[in-house]
């Protein structure tokens, strides 16, 4: 015995309906659609979530909320976090590169030096924004930071 010899067995598999093919066939002019309507058209498919002309759900439900498009959101890092990472990795800059390469931020994050906590080294920092706090702070320790 083969699988090229295996059937079925007898009576178990029904041949598909042949529709449209003529009068004889007991499924021919409308072929099984009904009468006119967009429904018996070639091509024909609702849309999503229609009710059958009641409003959809999507539409009875209330709206809320916003999202800006243009909101411009940063990740915010301390100056206790910028010092205890510069003593842990003996480093003296700081960058969105230098960060997205230790795995800190990813690829498009924005950064903002943010004033908590203090500096206990000289630290040359850049960043897309800074609070005038840390700023302060970062000069007043001798290091310096750049806008990027």
């Amino acid at each position: 015995m083969g699988l090229h010899n295996l059937t079925p067995a007898d009576g178990s598999v029904k041949s598909g309906k042949r529709i449209a093919r003529g009068q004889g066939s007991g499924r021919g002019g409308t072929s099984t659609r009904g009468h006119k309507g967009a429904k018996s058209r070639s091509g024909y498919s609702r849309k999503r979530a229609f009710e059958g002309g009641q409003m959809p759900l999507q539409m009875r439900l209330p709206k809320r909320g916003f999202k800006n498009p243009n909101a411009v959101t940063y990740i915010g890092l301390n100056l206790d976090w910028i010092s205890a990472y510069a003593e842990k990795n003996n480093i003296t800059s700081i960058s969105p590169d230098s960060l997205k390469a230790a795995g800190v931020i990813k690829k498009n994050d924005k950064i903002k030096v943010l004033g908590r906590g203090e500096l206990t080294r000289k630290v040359t920092i850049s960043a897309h924004a800074v609070s005038e706090s840390a700023k302060k702070s970062i000069e007043d320790n001798g290091g310096t930071f750049t806008l990027v």
